[in-house]
């Protein structure tokens, strides 16, 4: 346990960090899986526009560090590709 002031408001801090990127990281998930539903139930309109709004979201993931931009790049890499072979 913290005994400290810093080591106690650090301690709140980390909890809030942690708070906002789990919701951050859940809404990125979300949209992922909104595109792979879409490839797999064969309707290509649908799994591009999902595509659409799914990339800024990993591009500002990655641009907060939640995300390493390698990461982003290859989940849109592999998004795409699964799209074109529809």
């Amino acid at each position: 346990m913290a005994n400290s002031a810093q080591a106690k408001k650090r301690a709140r801090q980390n909890d809030v960090r942690r708070q906002h990127n789990a919701a951050l990281r859940s809404k990125m998930r979300t949209h992922i899986k909104h595109v792979r539903s879409a490839i797999s139930a064969g309707e290509k309109e649908q799994a591009q526009e999902a595509f659409k709004v799914a990339v800024p979201i990993l591009d500002k993931m990655a641009g907060k560090g939640i995300l390493h931009k390698n990461s982003a790049s290859r989940c849109k890499s592999r998004l795409s590709a699964g799209i074109k072979t529809m």
